[in-house]
């Protein structure tokens, strides 16, 4: 595993990961964690995917991590986008003519279908994992979480419990004793700003034409899989794959039954890479 650090938007210090094979990548996979998470976190999907012969790299979004920026504050959503954009584009420097598949975890999953919206021909593929599309709260509550953003931006309102993360117990205990997740609530401008950026996707899924893989736990409480539903649904992709995972809480990739997920994910990337060469 290797860390750097790139200038995200602003020229703000971003941290990533990056784990590569010892043979030649047959492609790269990109990973855009969510809330209350960074690219550690994905040390053994990664390594899977290298067992596979793929590369992988993952940033820390800013405010998260080892990254810059005020604990999980951001000014506009536009910038997670931005700093990922800005990301693929060293990624694909790094690993020229390998296809890139994103990866896209919770609001991460909203950061990358925005991503793949105006920048699609830039990937192979979307992989949503608990797409955060719909959450578990009410319309009026999330209309005066945006309208409280202009009046107390820095305001913390976004609780989640790391026990709604996984069923696993060792997990969960990672989490809550891991210094680079951050646990204070979330920032009333960051949700409202993610709340916008919902609302843009819910009218521009049909724009989204690349193969779309979306996965989603069904005893997810941090998001609902309704949201995960409609994206499938609303898509204007024809390769497109949608995965429920009975009594699967929100962190596929880190929960009891992890493995099964895995294999899902890895099969349906690598029935879409190139052939290799004999």
């Amino acid at each position: 595993m290797t860390e750097e650090m790139f200038d995200g938007k602003g020229g703000l210090k971003l941290f990533a990961r990056s784990w590569r094979p010892s043979r030649t990548p047959r492609g790269v996979v990109v990973i855009n964690h969510g809330f209350k998470s960074h690219s550690g976190l994905y040390t053994w999907v990664a390594e899977r995917l290298v067992e596979r012969n793929i590369a992988v790299y993952a940033l820390d979004m800013r405010g998260h991590g080892k990254s810059e920026g005020e604990r999980y504050y951001v000014d506009r959503f536009d910038d997670y986008v931005a700093d990922l954009a800005t990301f693929i584009s060293h990624v694909k420097k790094r690993e020229p003519d390998l296809p890139v598949f994103l990866v896209g975890h919770s609001a991460g999953g909203v950061v990358a279908c925005s991503y793949a919206v105006d920048r699609q021909d830039q990937i192979a593929g979307l992989i949503c994992e608990s797409f955060a599309h719909e959450v578990p709260a009410p319309d009026f509550a999330l209309s005066l979480l945006k309208g409280l953003s202009h009046v107390v931006p820095h305001a913390h309102v976004l609780k989640l419990r790391e026990e709604d993360f996984s069923r696993d117990p060792k997990f969960v205990a990672t989490m809550k004793n891991d210094p680079l997740v951050n646990h204070m609530p979330g920032p009333t401008k960051t949700v409202a700003e993610m709340v916008r950026a919902d609302e843009r996707l819910r009218k521009e899924f049909g724009k989204i034409t690349v193969p779309v893989m979306i996965i989603h736990g069904t005893a997810d409480k941090a998001t609902k899989p309704s949201g995960s539903q409609k994206f499938f649904d609303r898509t204007g992709s024809k390769d497109k794959t949608l995965k429920l995972y009975e009594g699967h809480y929100h962190d596929l990739l880190n929960d009891i039954g992890k493995d099964v997920v895995m294999a899902d994910v890895t099969e349906w990337i690598t029935t879409r890479l190139p052939l290799p060469v004999q």
